[in-house]
């Protein structure tokens, strides 16, 4: 491990599992890069869903990871583990963590990083990796997503939502989303979103029959799982994908299988976190080759709500359970 210039840094721990005032701020010992990694000296990390869920205990770091929240970080290398490139050192980067973002310096697999363009700011770059890597993962890989298709996204403007929209468009989708309010839904749609749906007011399987003609769409790409699940299978094409990528909604669902068989649908999904570090340097390089050409041009950023101070976490954290946010929210390490 090369020198850094200091030996313990400020991090945001969880002191207890509980609400977000548990974040609470501890000196560490700054991270030594193991084999194959970089030492970031954070710029600032983003705040996701599963740090929420991870701060109340009810989603632990997996072995070996690093029990600080943070999934996703910018920032600059600052040392390299073994087995790493010297050109590595001294590059502006945003990765994809396994946990430990929210503090001054944080260690990723050099494969999970990408070098951050001219285009963004530190902010948005540490925007980028988790939704990037999420909605890449599962409505390409998974629900195999063309151009032509229509995707039905729920939580439209969410961190994820936001980026479903603009990846989607990207690659010539139509795009439809569900939001809690209709200011929502105005802002979903001025990102690029073609049908935005308020979930309160208006039965999003009905107006996905009206929006479709009674076709339906080719995939659903849901965090809420529980009892939309049933509904969403209504709003499938035959030989549509629905994916899930979160379960705000409840871990359980109940289905008809002869309606799947019959109408040949494909149900999947996935969590990132837990997939091994080949599996994320495999989707690193799509991300790289396929949609890294877009941010550099400047044609994707992401949507970015709010920032707050590394040590205002709780802040951030009660922001974001809220609900009121439209995009990213980001800690700032100053």
């Amino acid at each position: 491990m090369a020198e850094v210039l200091q030996s313990t840094m400020t991090a945001m721990a969880i002191s207890e599992p509980g609400g977000p005032e548990v974040l609470q701020p501890v000196s560490l010992a700054v991270p030594e890069p193991e084999a194959g990694e970089v030492l970031i000296k954070v710029a600032a990390a983003g705040v996701n869903r599963p740090d929420v869920v991870q701060r109340m205990g009810l989603y632990p770091a997996p072995p070996g990871a690093s029990p600080l929240p943070g999934l996703e970080v910018s920032g600059t290398v600052v040392a390299l583990g073994a087995g790493v490139e010297p050109e590595w050192l001294g590059r502006a980067v945003c990765a994809l963590t396994n946990g430990g973002g929210y503090a001054e310096y944080c260690v990723a697999p050099a494969t999970q990083c990408l070098d951050i363009p001219e285009s963004l700011s530190m902010e948005e770059a540490a925007a980028l990796p988790e939704t990037l890597f999420t909605v890449w993962g599962n409505l390409f890989n998974r629900g195999f997503a063309r151009e032509d298709e229509t995707v039905l996204v729920h939580g439209g403007t969410s961190g994820i939502g936001t980026m479903a929209i603009m990846l989607g468009k990207l690659v010539g989708m139509n795009v439809i989303v569900t939001c809690g309010s209709d200011q929502k839904c105005t802002a979903a749609k001025s990102i690029g979103a073609d049908h935005a749906i308020n979930y309160k007011t208006q039965d999003f399987v009905e107006e996905i029959k009206k929006i479709t003609g009674g076709e339906g769409v080719e995939i659903v790409l849901d965090m809420v799982a529980g009892d939309y699940v049933p509904r969403n299978l209504q709003c499938l094409k035959e030989d549509g994908r629905h994916v899930t990528i979160a379960v705000q909604g409840g871990m359980q669902a109940t289905v008809n299988m002869a309606q799947i068989m019959m109408r040949r649908l494909t149900l999947s999904g996935s969590t990132l976190r837990p997939q091994s570090t080949d599996r994320k340097a495999l989707l690193a390089d799509e991300i790289h080759r396929y949609v890294w050409p877009d941010v550099e041009a400047g044609r994707l950023k992401p949507v970015m709500d709010e920032i707050f101070a590394l040590k205002d976490a709780a802040k951030a954290h009660a922001h974001m359970e809220a609900g009121d946010h439209i995009g990213k929210i980001v800690l700032k390490v100053e």
